[in-house]
């Protein structure tokens, strides 16, 4: 019987989320939960000069955000924690003292001068620089400034099998003893994560391909603890539109700022398990279906490029999926952001239904119906074309209608709507769009019947008069 899967995601703490990186973390946290495993996540923040709270912040709110929520770690305020790799130093030195005693590691004496002046030599020779193992034989002495070396065993190569990429070998040739052990007793990345995953009991590695060169050297340190190697998956990396690696320059790469501008967890999640993964033809996903079907075997070896407007798609879908209701919950906290007070505004989930076809972000459904919450912010163009003496008869038809009627509702707009048009010998949008100019400040609206009874009757008539007032000056 195999042991039950445990997988991590083990970011740097050197600034946000990125969308490769979670995209790492989302396809670990789905062969998790596909096959009732453990998801880890473990924070390697042995960089002191890059890594910050800040940026551990940032990292733990777009997990939460997303909804990948890890399932083991210390006890932190009474929740589980991630592993943070600078409390666990003895951990790291434990397990070099282990190598050094089994002669597979050694203390090695050599400064940065010395080693900077090989370099320069190998440079000027056009080689490779690996390190001629000048320590190997020294005897150990604590007492002398040194880092720890993992002594790299005589081979011709080293071929492991990645369940995304296949079969990869490493020639012998291009390795060398690394530092696994800084002199201030920091591990360095190959150390550190093996001898956390080695801890944590992690069975299969899945991240992103720019780490496919530090396998070989993982591999080797796995035997030499005398641990099982665990299954590989390395994921290939996200490019922008010119196929280059996705940067700023792309747009947006942090989680959080997608949250910012609006946009749904469930279609950035949907999106980021599209980038690479697939099962037939389907585009739109639950969570629970892509738990459901997610496998590696459907995880592409080339690379999925960034397409900003697809994304866009995705969300855009995902809000026409939402009730009004739980629609207009989410937008809350967009509508704050904007200054616009509608606590306990029971127009919202109407006002949500209205939009709902045409919102593409949160943020770009408060602005859409700002008006509703807001002062009109008249468009000088719209003004210019509709809110002419001409429109006058028109607005004042449909102002003293409205004054007269005993109920609004949509019907009755209808039919006062129809009404005036039919007097005058106008077509129904000659009508129609000096009225939403009045009331919106704009051009573009849901339905006008929608938008009189979204503002009220007398908000309505309030309008009206403001824009007769315009029509004319």
């Amino acid at each position: 019987m195999s042991a039950p899967v445990r997988v991590r995601f083990a970011p740097s703490p050197t600034g946000y989320l990125h969308i490769g990186g979670a995209r790492t973390a989302l396809l670990n946290w789905l062969w998790a939960r596909h096959t009732g495993g453990t998801f880890v996540l473990r924070i390697e923040d042995t960089d002191r000069e890059r890594s910050t709270d800040e940026a551990v912040r940032a990292i733990l709110d777009g997990m939460r955000w997303l909804g990948l929520d890890w399932d083991e770690g210390p006890d932190i305020g009474g929740r589980y924690g991630p592993y943070f790799q600078m409390l666990r130093l003895d951990i790291y030195r434990a397990y070099a003292e282990q190598l050094v005693k089994a002669g597979k590691a050694y203390a090695c004496y050599c400064t940065k001068e010395d080693l900077d002046a090989q370099r320069e030599v190998a440079r000027a020779e056009k080689r490779q620089f690996l390190y001629p193992g000048t320590c190997r034989d020294l005897p150990y002495d604590p007492s002398r400034r040194h880092v720890i070396r993992f002594r790299l065993p005589k081979l011709l190569e080293v071929t492991f099998t990645d369940l995304v990429k296949g079969p990869i070998t490493r020639p012998g040739s291009t390795l060398q003893d690394e530092v696994i052990v800084r002199a201030d007793g920091v591990p360095l990345y190959n150390f550190g994560a093996v001898v956390d995953d080695v801890t944590m009991e992690i069975n299969l590695v899945s991240r992103g391909d720019d780490h496919v060169n530090n396998t070989a050297i993982q591999v080797l340190l796995y035997e030499a603890l005398g641990y099982p190697v665990p299954a590989f998956a390395h994921l290939p990396m996200i490019l922008g539109a010119d196929k280059t690696r996705l940067s700023k320059r792309h747009g947006a790469t942090s989680v959080t700022a997608y949250r910012d501008m609006g946009f749904l967890p469930e279609a950035v999640v949907n999106y980021l398990v599209r980038l690479g993964w697939s099962h037939g033809d389907q585009e739109i996903f639950t969570m629970g279906e892509m738990v459901k079907h997610f496998g590696y075997d459907h995880v592409g070896a080339t690379a999925g490029v960034f397409n900003p407007d697809k994304m866009v798609w995705v969300n855009q879908t995902w809000i026409k999926s939402l009730t009004p209701a739980e629609l207009a919950r989410r937008a809350v906290p967009y509508y704050q952001a904007a200054g616009l007070a509608v606590e306990g505004d029971a127009r919202l989930p109407d006002v949500a239904k209205a939009f709902q076809e045409r919102a593409k972000t949160l943020v770009d459904l408060v602005a859409q119906s700002r008006y509703l919450f807001a002062p009109v912010e008249m468009d000088p163009k719209a003004r210019e074309k509709f809110l002419v003496p001409d429109a006058a008869p028109v607005l004042q038809g449909i102002r003293d209608g409205l004054a007269a009627s005993a109920t609004v509702d949509a019907a009755g707009l209808e039919k006062l709507f129809h009404d005036v048009a039919a007097g005058r010998s106008l077509g129904l949008g000659k009508v129609a769009q000096p009225v939403r100019v009045a009331l919106t400040g704009g051009t573009a609206s849901p339905g006008i019947y929608d938008v009189v009874l979204l503002l009220g009757r007398e908000e309505s008539l309030r309008r009206l008069d403001a824009a007769l007032a315009l029509a004319a000056s």
